[in-house]
């Protein structure tokens, strides 16, 4: 099955919840990493089957544009099937965490194609 991973960047840190909220619960994608970058912006990035990443990134933008004052989304990627060689040297691999969703999802039949 296809991968893909999926970032988003916000400024402050109630925009990138509301964002990833939004992702986790519109796909079947597991967030990877999320960190504060420069001048209040966060980043949160997420992996799983390109289509649930394409889904899940659009349902972030939706609630990103519809934030009040507090806060908003700055940029956007995604990229389907990233090659090995980005996945060795960028954050955006599985963690063990998140590997333990994977396994369950898989284990359960949950994931369309196992």
């Amino acid at each position: 099955m296809p991968f893909a991973v999926g970032v988003i960047e916000t400024y402050g840190f109630p925009a990138m919840l509301a964002v990833a909220d939004a992702m986790v619960k519109a796909g079947r994608v597991t967030i990877v990493k999320y960190e504060q970058a420069d001048s209040g912006r966060q980043f949160v990035c997420i992996r799983g089957p390109v289509s649930e990443v394409k889904r899940a990134v659009e349902a972030g933008l939706i609630v990103g544009s519809d934030l009040p004052n507090e806060g908003c989304v700055t940029t956007h990627y995604i990229v389907p099937n990233p090659p090995e060689n980005l996945e060795v040297v960028l954050p955006i691999d599985f963690t063990e965490a998140s590997e333990e969703f994977w396994i369950e999802e898989i284990r359960d039949n949950r994931l369309p194609g196992f």
